[in-house]
């Protein structure tokens, strides 16, 4: 198969879809891959590296996008890359078109077969390919978040940690997946106080386990999570239900009984965000005002260490990728954690989740 790795060109995205070993992997088993010139500089691999692995380098991303069977991307195409889309082409990125009608129609459009990372599932239910991202995700949102929370960025001029004779922080984590996890990891890391909310009590015994009892967990509902955000100096939303647009969780009216300055950070914003007052940011303006609360959205966090991001995201998709290659839309039926992934296919939404956000009629 003829694959094709263009650029990422999505505001301060820096990773690239592959790594000069996952290209080695692909020319190694017979497939010809495609390179955008410098698609993967930012993540610190040269030009020479992808060329010694057995890609072709081209000059244009109009030269990957019209010549590849299969093109893998990190981040959903944005707007300029629409019309590059073609019938029967297959994509295979982060698309979370649940939270982008603009998107999802476009894909429609286009008569391409649009597989989502985010969405495949294993029969666990764990999401392999996600997973990677909402480890580092989670891991950055402490540290960004204790980094808001600093007086020169409008904080309330806390160390997460304190001192002796001073109070830790208290955080608070709406979410105990992998994202929450590790979100609380690095909290506690950096010695804060820790709180994780979720729904599910097997989850919050397994996270009471895993901490040795550093963390207070409580089962998620509207009066726990008011109460909790009133009294936290940072909020860490990582909600997430695969596909699906994420439940708004803390109000705009609990924001307004926080403390000014305090700081939320919002993991879930690719799927639309679990914070009322959450909207899109980027890396170089990410960070806007609710009430007296700095909210942090930025929505490709992990683009912000690329390189550790791009060697993780090839780790866990390029089996997957060699199935597609070597098998095209038949790895979809013979692996049933790659079919989850199905988006889009043939000119019809066929993800119910997707669907169901965008008031389309359901797949039959």
């Amino acid at each position: 198969m003829l694959i094709g790795v263009p650029k990422e060109v999505k505001n301060n995205e820096f990773r690239v879809a592959a790594t000069p070993a996952g290209v080695a992997e692909l020319t190694g088993l017979g497939h010809q891959v495609l390179v955008e010139m410098g698609a993967g500089i930012d993540s610190s691999f040269s030009n020479e590296e992808y060329a010694s692995a057995g890609a072709s380098l081209v000059d244009t991303a109009e030269e990957v996008w019209a010549r590849a069977e299969m093109i893998l991307k990190v981040k959903e195409p944005i707007a300029s890359e629409y019309p590059l889309i073609r019938e029967g082409q297959i994509l295979f990125t982060y698309l979370h078109l649940a939270a982008d009608r603009p998107l999802t129609e476009a894909l429609v459009a286009s008569g391409a077969t649009a597989i989502a990372y985010e969405t495949v599932q294993l029969p666990d239910r764990s999401l392999p390919l996600l997973a990677p991202m909402s480890v580092i995700a989670g891991r950055l949102s402490a540290q960004v978040g204790a980094n808001e929370l600093m007086k020169p960025n409008g904080g309330r001029g806390l160390l997460l940690g304190g001192i002796p004779g001073a109070p830790r922080a208290h955080v608070v984590v709406i979410g105990g997946g992998t994202a929450g996890e590790n979100a609380a990891a690095n909290a506690i890391g950096l010695g804060a106080e820790v709180k994780i909310l979720d729904v599910d009590l097997a989850r919050l015994a397994y996270l009471e386990t895993r901490f040795d009892g550093r963390v207070t967990t409580l089962r998620s509902s509207p009066q726990t999570v008011a109460a909790s955000v009133r009294d936290a100096d940072l909020v860490i939303g990582s909600v997430l239900i695969p596909g699906a647009s994420a439940p708004k969780l803390v109000t705009d009216e609990m924001v307004a009984a926080m403390s000014p300055g305090s700081v939320l950070v919002d993991i879930a914003i690719d799927q639309g965000g679990c914070f009322e007052g959450s909207h899109p940011t980027t890396h170089d303006d990410p960070t806007f005002a609710v009430h007296n609360s700095i909210y942090y959205c930025v929505a490709n966090m992990p683009g912000a260490v690329p390189r550790t991001s791009t060697i993780a995201l090839t780790n866990a998709t390029m089996s997957y990728v060699v199935a597609l290659a070597g098998k095209g839309k038949l790895a979809l039926v013979q692996d049933e954690a790659l079919a989850k992934g199905l988006n889009v296919d043939a000119g019809r939404v066929v993800n119910g989740a997707v669907a169901a956000a965008h008031g389309l009629a359901p797949v039959s």
